[in-house]
């Protein structure tokens, strides 16, 4: 359902969705250089890289058979980074300031609080195989107030809380009905009451609103399809998962139901072991492996391919859908952050850590590879820009924003 069908079939003309205390949230995405993204995604794997099977040649070419190859038809909607944290260092503590800069909250959820309130779900937290040791600052990458943000690592579960009403018409149909003469009454009654009791009143009709808002997601919904059985604790079905999460994360930005999803696969020192690519050695001990060892490089390069093919999947969904008010594709106004906690695994360092931006809403310069420094606060900065949010500093704070992004 279209969030302007939506609105119409609630009784919201213009002047209703002028009023409503969201849409001044929204306002800085349409301000001065800021950009005009209305969507964040945040994809994560772990455990770092080997940069020379990694980093694009000049004029962002993927050599045959080094790691973002697999991402060779997206070269020029990509930004592909290396950034220094500022702080953090190690597994630990690299995985604690990837999205947070050091400080406080982490950027999905700063970027939530700004322009989330309208949709079902303020964010969408989804993971793949993320809880086998607990939450601890090694598995969590996602902070607001203080604490963790536990992804959701069963699909099907999400799946059902997201998409699960959407067959039931006759019920959707009840629930709108009994809304709509709540909110008839409701404004009839507002008319009658003084300051005071009409302030009571419209934190009801907000509540109401924000029924209509999950009933409907505010988008183009479809029923995404049933993803059947998936054992999300089993290490051999991690394909399975990913691909469902990425599905259902892409479904719930395209249907309006979020502005701001993650997908993160597994941990850092993660301990997948990719069998079904006929690895028999856990992720994180093969990003260990040196360079005298080119059979196990081999297999760890084998292993990053694959999570940029699950990216390049994502990106590829992001272009098949609609945005659900423009048409346009679904990527054009999503800004894309895959980011990773380490640079060199084998280093245990922070340093020239690979991160790859895509989409933005125009904000960025696409199609290079820059190597930034210590510009990670700075990066995460630039994220917050290119989706309207009036930023200078994040987390420990640098120079401001990457403007070299741009």
């Amino acid at each position: 359902m279209h969030r302007r069908d939506l609105l119409r079939l609630c009784g919201f003309g213009a002047a209703g969705l002028l009023a409503s205390p969201f849409t001044r949230l929204l306002e800085p995405a349409h301000a001065g250089s800021l950009g005009g993204a209305r969507r964040l995604l945040v994809f994560f794997t772990p455990n770092g890289t080997v940069h020379r099977h990694w980093r694009p040649e000049s004029g962002m070419q993927f050599a045959p058979g080094s790691i973002l190859e697999p991402l060779a038809d997206h070269a020029d909607d990509l930004l592909v980074l290396e950034t220094d944290f500022v702080t953090g260092n190690n597994h630990e503590g690299g995985m604690a300031a990837m999205l947070t800069g050091g400080g406080g909250d982490s950027i999905d959820q700063v970027v939530a609080d700004a322009i989330g309130g309208q949709s079902r779900f303020r964010s969408l937290e989804l993971g793949a195989l993320t809880s086998a040791w607990g939450g601890s600052s090694q598995t969590r990458m996602c902070y607001r107030g203080g604490g963790f943000v536990t992804p959701n690592d069963d699909p099907v579960n999400a799946w059902n809380r997201l998409f699960g009403d959407l067959g039931n018409t006759a019920l959707l149909d009840r629930r709108r009905s009994v809304l709509d003469l709540a909110m008839a009454d409701l404004t009839k009654l507002r008319g009658r009451l003084g300051a005071e009791e009409a302030a009571r009143l419209d934190l009801h009709t907000e509540a109401l609103r924000e029924v209509e808002r999950g009933l409907a997601g505010g988008g183009t919904c479809e029923d995404p399809g049933d993803l059947g059985t998936i054992r999300a604790t089993d290490n051999d079905a991690f394909p399975d998962i990913v691909k469902a999460q990425i599905d259902v994360a892409v479904q719930a930005l395209a249907c309006g139901m979020t502005q701001v999803a993650s997908v993160q696969l597994s941990h850092t020192v993660g301990p997948v072991v990719f069998s079904w690519l006929g690895e028999s050695e856990g992720h994180h001990s093969l990003s260990h492996i040196d360079d005298g060892n080119p059979t196990g490089i081999a297999s760890f390069v084998n292993c990053e391919r694959w999570f940029a093919a699950q990216f390049a999947y994502l990106l590829d969904r992001l272009k098949a859908l609609p945005d659900p008010e423009t048409g346009a594709p679904l990527l054009d106004d999503t800004t894309v952050l895959w980011a990773q906690e380490l640079g060199d695994g084998r280093m245990h360092e922070c340093v020239n850590v690979p991160w790859v931006i895509a989409g933005g809403g125009g904000y960025f310069q696409t199609g290079r590879h820059l190597d930034l420094d210590e510009t990670h606060d700075a990066v995460l900065v630039a994220v917050a820009n290119s989706l309207g949010l009036p930023l200078t500093r994040f987390g420990v704070g640098t120079s401001g924003p990457a403007e070299v992004l741009r």
